[in-house]
């Protein structure tokens, strides 16, 4: 029989770790990296026999996820947050895989709880993430924050979600937005040498919330989805603004007639997509032919 190993890399996580190791009780080692917590965490994970390590609280969190998976011992490796939850239907699939597989790594669906509301559409589903692979065969890279697990080898797709208690406040989401991804986000985009120009300060958010809302079908998880995808537009405002920051407050005359066509090109843009969308939703063929030929006509107005 295989033996898993989960890896959780926590800081201050008290209020939750508690949840996600006892749905772990199938585990055959728990080890949880504990970035200099200065609340309880490293005690309540001793209380549930994990293997408890002290770590630095590096700014580069997956360095210390890393440092987890190099001392684990099991065949095959889970990595975790302190703010997820394995059900026990997925921890079943999870045991009948690692048995009989000949992959070295799998994805898996992510249930994200935003704001107490399992979201179903936009950025938020399925949201698979790479998270159990087999022992030396997985690494972070740890360029930036914002990455995937990088596993040697094939990989495929469990169908099980695992549950992921997100951002309970806006005020945690801006806090994070701000201190934490952000800033990774805007040192990727200045790698790529990105031309900057005034117009994006519009483009992004629009771009962004236009995504979200209309093309993953964010509208359909009511208020949460128009409040998550205008929070997603404000981010990406966020990146540009930090960008625009970079490069010293840069002073750009602009005027008004190109701010007004900026702004009337996103109108169209927004006008196509929310006809598009009654398209997709009408069952009736003549109000999609009808709507089809809204469309059209404002696009080329």
């Amino acid at each position: 029989m295989a033996t898993i190993s989960v890896v959780i890399s926590a800081w201050n996580e008290e209020a939750k770790i508690k949840q996600c190791l006892e749905s772990l009780d199938w585990a055959d080692e728990i080890i949880v990296v504990d970035n200099s917590s200065t609340d309880t965490t490293g005690k309540i994970a001793g209380h549930y026999k994990a293997k408890v390590y002290i770590q630095p609280n590096n700014p580069m969190l997956n360095v210390n996820k890393n440092f987890g998976f190099a001392n684990a011992t099991g065949d095959w490796i889970l990595s975790l947050d302190a703010d997820e939850i394995i059900p026990e239907s997925l921890a079943r699939e999870i045991k009948e895989h690692v048995n009989n597989s000949d992959k070295a790594g799998y994805w898996i669906p992510r249930k994200n709880i935003l704001f107490g509301k399992w979201i179903r559409h936009g950025l938020w589903w399925p949201d698979k993430q790479l998270r159990l692979f087999r022992r030396g065969k997985g690494r972070f890279p740890c360029a930036h924050v914002h990455e995937y697990l990088e596993v040697d080898g094939v990989t495929d797709t469990l169908q099980e979600p695992y549950i992921h208690n997100n951002y309970e406040s806006v005020s945690q989401f801006i806090r994070k937005m701000d201190t934490l991804y952000t800033e990774s986000d805007v040192q990727k985009l200045l790698r790529t040498r990105y031309q900057f120009a005034w117009y994006d300060a519009v483009r992004f958010p629009v771009s962004d919330f236009v995504k979200v809302f209309f093309a993953q079908g964010g509208y359909k998880d009511g208020l949460h989805g128009l409040i998550l995808a205008m929070l997603q537009a404000f981010y990406s405002f966020v990146v540009f603004a930090k960008v625009w920051e970079q490069k010293q407050y840069a002073e750009i005359d602009m005027p008004l007639t190109q701010i007004a066509g900026e702004l009337q090109k996103n109108e169209r843009d927004i006008t196509y997509w929310i006809l598009s969308t009654k398209m997709k939703e009408s069952r009736s063929y003549m109000e999609k032919i009808w709507l089809k030929f809204r469309r059209w006509y404002a696009v080329k107005s």
